[in-house]
């Protein structure tokens, strides 16, 4: 998903903050891929809440092999005991149940998504079983593409944040300071604090440098 973002993209963001601009020169991004399939994104997010990524992929690559067809209707029809048996707990298979049924019915109509703004696709999301305002937001990052999301239910954007910018807290009036910081930028910068927040990097050393 690299390629959403322009050289200038990344300049403005080393603009906005000197160690954002350290961090940025110092640290290598993962290279991570979207899922164009919305629905399919959908349930990856519901699969990987609150669990590591590994974990997330282990199961998400049982559901491909217990499901050749991942669509609204196969999933809303497939039992219970066949989503749990895929290694979902009792409400992750009723959310991606839940869901795929309110979709197939067409409670909502996802293909009018990618032309809503990041608010209505969240409003939209959240109405669905097991979507939270997290899930969304990763959907918008993940599926749609969109370059300005800097989660506040994301756990490790904010270790991120307050591993980089040294607060044993942070408050949301705080995380809002630093997502209009970052912004237009939002989606570049979660990349990074991501990387800062899993502890690989030296954050010493880069704030000696500056």
């Amino acid at each position: 998903m690299e390629q959403l973002f322009t050289k200038e993209d990344h300049q403005a963001l080393k603009e906005k903050d000197p160690l954002m601009k350290k961090v940025m020169e110092t640290i290598p991004l993962t290279p991570r891929s979207l899922t164009p399939d919305l629905f399919q994104s959908l349930l990856k997010s519901i699969v990987g809440q609150q669990i590591s990524m590994k974990a997330q992929e282990t199961i998400w690559q049982r559901c491909l092999k217990a499901f050749p067809q991942i669509t609204p209707k196969s999933i809303s029809e497939a039992p219970l005991d066949t989503l749990r048996g895929l290694g979902l707990s009792g409400p992750k298979a009723s959310y991606l149940k839940g869901t795929a049924t309110m979709i197939f019915q067409g409670t909502l109509d996802l293909e009018t998504l990618p032309f809503a703004s990041d608010e209505e696709v969240i409003e939209a999301l959240t109405k669905l079983p097991g979507i939270g305002p997290w899930t969304a937001e990763m959907v918008l990052i993940f599926t749609l593409g969109r370059k300005d999301v800097l989660s506040y239910g994301d756990l490790a954007i904010k270790r991120g944040l307050m591993m980089l910018y040294g607060h044993d807290t942070l408050s949301k009036k705080q995380f809002q300071y630093y997502k209009q910081l970052f912004s237009p930028q939002g989606t570049l910068a979660a990349l990074y604090l991501w990387e800062v927040s899993s502890g690989h990097y030296d954050l010493e050393a880069i704030k000696a440098s500056l």
